[in-house]
């Protein structure tokens, strides 16, 4: 079967994605804190707002210093399509951004893009303070620090519900362990694509934490600090964004061409696949019953972590059907298939 028979093609906006990742809403939007609404203040805080948006497109935290961006430095309003106050708590301008020209104004500066579709992260984070020992769960008011740091930095979180089990698993010895079993069992309903293990603990008037991060085969970790909550918090989602970026993040022009198969195609997953794709620039070249094969422009190791995010799965390449004998001086009908350097499967 030919790529223009492929029948599903024109359903994608019917389909909801099959992988775990999530397309991370606001990838353009910026809230920078302010004290007041003077002028000076506001271009500050527009100047904070792109070097925000820069280390969460690209997780390099000197990109928006480079001289690939001196032109945006100047002249952020290139890239604005506009800007407001939020009340909050806390107050904060907010900056929005055109995507199309911060995109182009990336790639000029020959800097790595991560796309909007990134690995959802079920975070485990337990507080000590001198009020005592508390794991932050999804209804707590502590947790909208938490989610308005990942937001800030970029990062798909989702917090447990803390109830009565979940807290006996989350102690700190498990939090800080390398081991992440025990939390890996008790995170299972919630279908995330990372494990985040934080403990936080008040010293004086400071915040220390220690994480630990687990996404697939690969774990990292480090520490942070800060004034309160809101501020470790947000030191933490830095961190971890710039950990995930590289493996993301594409850069354009430097990648050559390759072809990827995927075999136990359903609809569901060709409309999960195409999205997990895009930042490669994926154009489907070959489909033969549940096996395509996409040409796509990226790294090996880049698109096995972002097909990772579908929980597929490499392996040998898929069994082709021998072709029908041609008899000499006659061209076949079929021209050959193409060869993948690259095979997956669900």
């Amino acid at each position: 079967m030919r790529l223009c028979n492929f029948f599903f093609v024109g359903c994608l906006s019917l389909v909801s994605l099959a992988s775990h990742a999530e397309t991370f809403n606001g990838l353009y939007q910026v809230l920078e804190p302010v004290s007041s609404q003077s002028p000076q203040e506001r271009d500050q805080a527009i100047q904070h707002a792109v070097q925000t948006l820069v280390i969460r497109l690209t997780g390099d935290a000197k990109a928006a210093d480079g001289p690939g961006l001196a032109a945006v430095r100047q002249d952020p309003q290139q890239i604005i399509t506009q800007y407001g106050y939020d009340a909050g708590p806390p107050e904060s301008l907010q900056v929005d951004f055109d995507p199309v020209s911060t995109d182009r104004a990336l790639h000029d500066a020959g800097l790595s893009v991560w796309g909007r579709n990134r690995p959802s992260i079920l975070g485990w984070w337990l507080n000590d303070s001198t009020e005592g020992s508390s794991l932050v769960g999804d209804g707590q008011a502590v947790a909208q620090a938490l989610r308005r740091a990942a937001q800030h930095r970029g990062l798909p979180l989702r917090l447990p519900l803390g109830d009565l089990d979940e807290q006996v698993v989350a102690t700190a010895p498990n939090l800080e362990s390398a081991d992440a079993e025990p939390l890996r069992a008790a995170s299972e309903r919630y279908a995330a694509d990372a494990l985040l293990a934080v403990h936080a603990r008040q010293e004086g008037n400071q915040w220390q934490a220690k994480w630990r991060l687990w996404l697939g085969d690969k774990s990292e970790q480090g520490t942070a600090q800060g004034a309160d909550t809101g501020a470790v918090a947000d030191a933490v989602m830095l961190a971890i964004s710039q950990k995930l970026a590289p493996r993301f993040a594409v850069k354009p022009g430097i990648s050559a061409d390759q072809l990827l198969e995927v075999q136990g195609m359903t609809l569901e997953r060709y409309a999960a696949l195409e999205h997990l794709l895009e930042p490669f620039a994926g154009q489907p070249v070959l489909v033969d019953g549940d096996r395509i094969v996409y040409r796509v422009n990226g790294s090996a190791d880049q698109l096995r972590s972002q097909l990772s995010l579908a929980r597929l799965q490499e392996g040998p390449a898929a069994e082709v059907h021998a072709q029908q004998p041609v008899a000499d001086g006659v061209q076949p009908a079929v021209a050959p298939e193409p060869q993948a350097q690259l095979h997956f499967h669900w």
